[in-house]
């Protein structure tokens, strides 16, 4: 079994170590803030390991650090890789940063996959977005999906379009979780307790969700299905629509392309 190495413990890197941990036993994680990774490694059973060592002993890295900090760490790392040469592959999930760059960064022979996960692939349902560097091979390509499997679904993405599909699945979560919060408030306004409102609005937002993945229509033809004439949904409906909330969402998802093309930049 191949070696996986985790280069931050943060949410996105812990969520995708969590994922990796259920199929793989040979795991290992490092983070700046060592009781950070030392609690991770306890969790998942994996094991901790300095930056150097990591590096030298896995078969595939990811880079869970911030676009900020991936000139430093790079640095410190890129003479490892470039003497280890095709034994290592790197994964990358800096947002904004693209192949040309990493490249730059750890060697014009390194191999690296470009990806954007989000934080559901703690829990099995993520959305991960990827793209392989020119230096990968099948093999390469093969043991990244192996190892991610266990994150959720993943979707071979054209570099140009990673940012944008990353501002909707990447960020969408947050907004997720907002309207979800916003829906449970409706609920305890109404009388309901808080936990039964939440409950209730996160299986309506699974349960949607999966209306939709099943291709059982188109969002506005499934939101009219549940619009009686002169009913209550309708009348909720209107109060959404006055509050522009589409387009707060499209306005949502825009800002977050525009910052991820700003942090690449960095």
């Amino acid at each position: 079994m191949k070696k996986i190495g985790c280069i931050g413990c943060g949410n996105m890197g812990g969520a995708l170590a969590s994922a990796i941990a259920k199929t793989n036993n040979f795991l290992y994680v490092t983070d700046t803030d060592t009781k950070k990774a030392e609690a991770l490694a306890e969790r998942l059973s994996a094991s901790v390991l300095p930056v150097e060592a990591l590096v030298e002993q896995c078969d595939m890295v990811l880079l869970g650090v911030k676009p900020q900090g991936l000139a430093a760490l790079a640095k410190e790392i890129a003479p490892i890789v470039e003497k280890r040469g095709k034994a290592i592959t790197l994964v990358s999930m800096c947002a904004g940063v693209k192949l040309e760059k990493l490249q730059a960064l750890f060697g014009k022979d390194a191999k690296i996959i470009r990806i954007m996960p989000n934080t559901p692939a703690a829990v099995g349902e993520g959305m991960i977005l990827y793209v392989p560097g020119a230096a990968c091979e099948q093999a390469d390509t093969d043991l990244f999906l192996e190892a991610l499997a266990p994150a959720g679904k993943l979707s071979l993405i054209a570099e140009d379009k990673i940012d944008a599909a990353s501002a909707v699945s990447g960020c969408g979560p947050a907004f997720a979780y907002m309207f979800a919060q916003g829906l449970a408030e409706g609920g305890v306004l109404c009388g309901l307790s808080h936990a039964d409102a939440l409950a209730f609005a996160a299986q309506t937002m699974l349960g949607a969700g999966k209306m939709l993945l099943e291709g059982m229509g188109h969002p506005e033809a499934l939101k009219d299905a549940v619009c009686s004439p002169g009913g209550s949904t309708i009348e909720g409906v209107k109060v959404l629509e006055d509050a522009a909330l589409r387009g707060a969402l499209i306005e949502a998802v825009e800002a977050a392309y525009l910052r991820t093309k700003e942090l690449g930049k960095s």
